[in-house]
């Protein structure tokens, strides 16, 4: 199937998405969550978080 099929493809056809995340140390459905959380979900910064050098003057033990 190429990708302008998957695109025309009817509302029948599609499978719903599950999206999870973490909330509370625990992972939970976005479909559970009540309306201030969504919202609270909605509100968030998604980031990359990227690799640090050391550049604090310690030298590495050998």
């Amino acid at each position: 199937m190429t990708d302008l099929e998957i695109l025309n493809v009817s509302e029948q056809e599609r499978q719903p998405v599950e999206c999870w995340t973490r909330v509370m140390g625990y992972f939970r459905p976005y479909s559970q969550f009540n309306t201030g959380k969504k919202s609270e979900f909605n509100d968030r910064k998604w980031f990359l978080e990227s690799k640090t050098s050391c550049e604090c003057g310690m030298e590495k033990a050998a």
